[in-house]
């Protein structure tokens, strides 16, 4: 089916790269226009390099090759003032927003809970879980003002399910946005705007697909790789893969925010291989 939601307006953060471009680019080729967000720079103790401007500018050129608009800006979810400002450019050039998809987000390496230090805490709380906040925060009200009613999908985590070692604060933070989830959809239903979140495993992206992290999984390793990571990726699940693709997570996003889902709110959709069951 074409054109799921054509005509419409979706705010995406975290869109230079990984599952924010693919988003983007997943809804535009179903019809939608895009404002898209990213920091574009690094976080100290994360594995992953950070995106770039390069790459936000790469994710407006695909969008643009569906036939679709797109409107970026360079910003941190922890800066309301900057995500509203942003967030009101978009959609005065645009027309609309509908559609929100709070995706950005970081991963750092930590230790057991009660070694965790303040700052480490701190960051990961800000970005992951206030973030989220903000960026539903700017946009529920250029949505009211349609009085069309909208979709907001937020992006959770397996570890916003259940618990793992020594990523105690990444844990904690993606089980708030499952709170914030539940709360937003309480509170925006009767406008018709559902809230749903998505919980990926693994993912064939930068967050999970870099030198540090490979080296962290397998030390017994001298030059480790993607295919060194898969058998422990593996392990986290029920079906046959170590990770999965940002496309199968951009699916899901899609069919929430879609016509198809228009009577669903409130739910947590794992897109998880299975790992929820182990």
């Amino acid at each position: 089916m074409a054109g799921r939601v054509d005509g419409k307006v979706a705010l995406i953060t975290g869109a230079a790269r990984g599952q924010g471009r693919s988003h983007a680019v997943r809804l535009a080729s179903e019809g939608a226009d895009i404002i898209a967000v990213d920091i574009c720079t690094s976080f100290d103790r994360s594995p992953a390099a950070g995106s770039t401007p390069e790459d936000l500018a790469e994710t407006a050129e695909l969008v643009k090759n569906l036939g679709r608009r797109i409107v970026t800006a360079e910003v941190d979810v922890r800066d309301f003032a900057a995500l509203k400002a942003a967030v009101e450019a978009g959609v005065e050039q645009l027309g609309r927003l509908d559609i929100i998809a709070a995706n950005a987000g970081i991963g750092t390496t930590g230790v057991k809970l009660h070694k965790i230090d303040d700052a480490l805490w701190q960051e990961m709380i800000d970005v992951n879980l206030s973030g989220v906040w903000k960026t539903v925060k700017a946009g529920v009200p250029h949505i009211l003002a349609g009085g069309r009613g909208g979709s907001i999908v937020l992006t959770g985590s397996v570890a916003g399910l259940k618990a793992y070692p020594h990523t105690g604060h990444y844990v904690a933070a993606k089980h708030g946005v499952v709170g914030l989830m539940r709360s937003f959809a309480v509170e925006l239903g009767q406008y018709s705007i559902r809230v749903n979140s998505v919980h990926p495993t693994h993912v064939n992206s930068p967050m999970l697909m870099n030198e540090k992290t490979y080296r962290m999984f397998r030390p017994d390793l001298d030059n480790p790789g993607p295919d060194d990571l898969a058998p422990i990726c593996q392990t986290f699940h029920v079906l046959p893969v170590p990770w999965v693709d940002p496309e199968d997570i951009s699916n899901a996003v899609l069919f929430l925010a879609s016509d198809e889902a228009r009577y669903i709110t409130g739910v947590n959709l794992p897109v998880d291989a299975g790992s929820c069951l182990k």
